[in-house]
């Protein structure tokens, strides 16, 4: 008969034997990234199953958005993925111009398309600077920090915000660019092109690194298919899909869109896909704004009513947020509220594939693995 004996980190050690033993990660461990718990079933060193136990941080963002009119759902919105925030932003200002028929100016599409990029630009920066940490590489987040501060002053100077901006509006944005504002974000994509280099030749081809990550934690294309999976982690895995060329919002169709992938699924692919998109979207972000400098002089929003109401009715409307697919399922009942918005985050989606990423996998592995999956835990417990 076999027998399971469920320890704490750093217990039980005496008593383990040949017993199958049942292990808790988190949800206050260093290792999580956050409040999230893993339950493993541990196999000697091998980890035969894995149960994510999510909630820990539960705010429950759908039902504050049924209470709170369509211009204070943006606070809402920008915080669930907080290093996502402009881009979180966007998804819901759409699903009410399209509810309510509203057009924003051009150039407020552009300026939306050129912060949302920027802030791409910053959550990867992120997760290539901490990834390594977790594999005991500190140096990286030091140069990372230095270059999201860079991005950070031209974003602070639009918005008045570092890291929750609010400057979108239902209809364009907050208040027009500041004057010279765009030849300063044009030095900071140089700024910052040139410091990610630097990351980059720390970490990417270095043989510590790629033993830890080469052909650990490999998630197939059919897999994250099935699972839902999106972004960097779906792409890192031959999943060809990214809304901002397949399924075009604001003006991504006038742009050529480099989309990022890898076939071999593993945490060292899944890394590359996130740098090499830092690349692409300081291209994008330049692309924008050489576009917006060309534009006439003109608005930046649109005058809406005092009281916003959107018509009764229903609509969808998805983004390619930094860490995947994001989405807003808006149903109205012709009132100053939303009857109902839920939310498609892309952490969630992407987590549910932990399981199937750490079966089979050594004890020593599943931080390397973790880490890889990029994830926030607000995006998670929405």
């Amino acid at each position: 008969m076999s027998t399971e004996r469920t320890v704490a980190i750093g217990s039980g050690a005496t008593h383990l034997g040949g017993e199958d033993m049942v292990l808790n990660i988190g949800p206050q461990h260093p290792a999580t990234h956050g409040v999230l718990r893993l339950r493993l079933r541990l196999d000697g060193e091998q980890i035969s199953e894995v149960e994510p136990i999510i909630g820990y941080m539960h705010r429950g963002a759908e039902k504050l958005f049924e209470v709170r009119d369509y211009r204070q759902i943006i606070v809402l919105a920008n915080r669930h993925d907080w290093l996502s925030a402009f881009a979180n932003e966007i998804g819901v200002v759409l699903a009410v111009e399209r509810m309510t028929g509203i057009e924003p100016p051009v150039r407020a599409v552009w300026a939306r398309m050129l912060l949302a990029e920027l802030n791409r630009v910053l959550n990867h920066l992120m997760f290539a600077g901490s990834y390594p940490i977790e594999l005991g590489a500190i140096t990286p987040i030091f140069y990372a920090f230095r270059e999201r501060e860079t991005l950070q002053a031209v974003m602070e100077e639009v918005s008045g915000g570092r890291m929750h901006y609010m400057f979108n509006r239902v209809g364009g944005l907050k208040e027009d660019l500041p004057l010279g504002w765009l030849d300063r974000v044009r030095q900071a994509i140089v700024d910052v092109r040139r410091g990610s280099r630097e990351i980059e030749r720390l970490i990417r081809d270095n043989e510590i690194f790629h033993a830890r990550t080469k052909g650990i934690g490999v998630l197939s294309r059919e897999s994250a298919a099935a699972y839902g999976v999106s972004g960097p982690i779906a792409r890192a895995s031959g999943l060809d899909f990214d809304l901002r060329r397949d399924e075009p919002y604001l003006a991504y169709d006038e742009l050529d869109i480099p989309v990022v992938t890898r076939t071999s699924g593993d945490c060292l692919a899944r890394f590359e896909c996130l740098v090499d998109q830092i690349y692409a979207s300081l291209d994008l972000a330049e692309a924008c704004a050489d576009r917006l400098a060309a534009l006439p002089p003109g608005p930046i929003n649109v005058r809406t009513p005092k009281i916003l109401k959107a018509p009764e009715g229903e609509t969808y409307a998805w983004t390619e947020n930094p860490l995947g697919v994001n989405g807003y399922y808006l149903v109205s009942r012709g009132e100053k509220t939303p009857w109902r918005m839920k939310l498609r985050s892309a952490s969630f989606n992407n987590v549910q594939a932990i399981p199937e990423l750490m079966r089979g996998a050594l004890l020593a592995d599943m931080i390397a693995i973790l880490g890889s999956m990029f994830f926030v835990v607000g995006d998670i417990d929405k």
